[in-house]
C-alpha cells in the first residue's frame, strides 16, 4: 500500500522550457542551440550543467547564476509552468488518502516560488534548502523523514533514471518512471529502468490507480 506520493519538480511538475531558454539568452546562444544541446548529454547520460559546459567551457555555473539574479534576469516560475495534469493529480492523490511531497534538485528561490503556488501538496522541499542533493543517499534519507511513512510504503516519481529512480529504489523506496521531458522519454523503455521502476507512466493521473490499488 502506498501512504505517500513523493514527486520530483523539473519535468514531473514543472516544464524546463523557461529555465533553458533563460540561460540561451544570458548566454547569448540561439535557444535551439541549447536545446539540442540538452538532448545530447541526455542521451549520453550526462549532467544536464554539460550543456552549459559546451557552450561556455570552464563556466562557472554558480557564479553566473547569481550574475543573472544580479541583473534581474534570475529564475521565474509561475502557473504557466506547471504541467496541466498536476493539480487535479495530486489533489485526487490526496483525495483518495496519500501524502503528497514534492522533493527535487531547486535552488531555494525555486522553492520559495514553488511554495507561492499553494500546490495540493503537505510538504514542498527542495535541495537548496535541505543542503544535499540527488542523487546522494543523504537526499533520500531527507525524502523519507518528510515522507512520514516507510519506504515501502513510499513512491518516489521522477524522469530522471540517475537522479530519481536508481538512488530512489537503492534508498528502498518504490519507484514510478514518469515519461515527460528529455530523460523520462529517453530512457522509458531502457532495460535497467524498466527493471528498477515498479511503475512506469505517462501521466501523473496514474497516481491515483496506484494508491488505491
Amino acid at each position: 500500500m502506498i501512504r505517500t506520493v513523493v514527486l520530483d519538480i523539473g519535468e514531473t511538475l514543472t516544464r524546463d522550457d523557461r529555465y533553458w531558454a533563460a540561460w540561451a539568452d544570458w548566454l547569448d546562444v540561439p535557444r535551439h542551440t541549447l536545446s539540442a544541446l540538452v538532448g545530447a548529454v541526455v542521451v549520453d547520460g550526462r549532467d544536464n550543467a554539460d550543456a552549459l559546459r559546451l557552450v561556455r567551457p570552464g563556466i562557472d555555473v554558480p557564479a553566473e547564476y547569481a550574475a543573472r539574479e544580479a541583473a534581474g534576469r534570475g529564475e521565474r516560475l509561475d502557473e504557466t509552468d506547471l504541467y496541466e495534469d498536476v493539480r487535479p493529480a495530486l489533489a485526487a492523490v490526496r483525495a483518495a488518502g496519500a501524502r503528497v511531497v514534492i522533493a527535487g534538485n531547486q535552488s531555494p528561490k525555486a522553492g520559495a516560488m514553488l511554495r507561492a503556488l499553494d500546490l495540493p501538496a503537505d510538504v514542498v522541499a527542495v535541495s537548496g534548502d535541505w543542503g544535499v542533493s540527488k542523487p546522494q543517499p543523504a537526499f533520500f534519507t531527507r525524502v523519507s523523514e518528510a515522507a512520514g511513512a516507510a519506504p515501502k510504503e513510499t513512491l518516489y516519481v521522477g524522469d530522471h533514471p540517475a537522479n530519481d529512480v536508481f538512488p530512489a529504489r537503492a534508498a528502498g523506496l518504490r519507484t514510478a518512471h514518469l515519461r515527460r521531458g528529455p530523460w523520462g522519454y529517453w530512457w522509458a523503455d531502457d532495460p535497467a529502468v524498466r527493471a528498477a521502476a515498479d511503475y512506469s507512466i505517462d501521466s501523473l493521473h496514474d497516481l491515483v490507480s496506484i494508491v488505491t490499488a
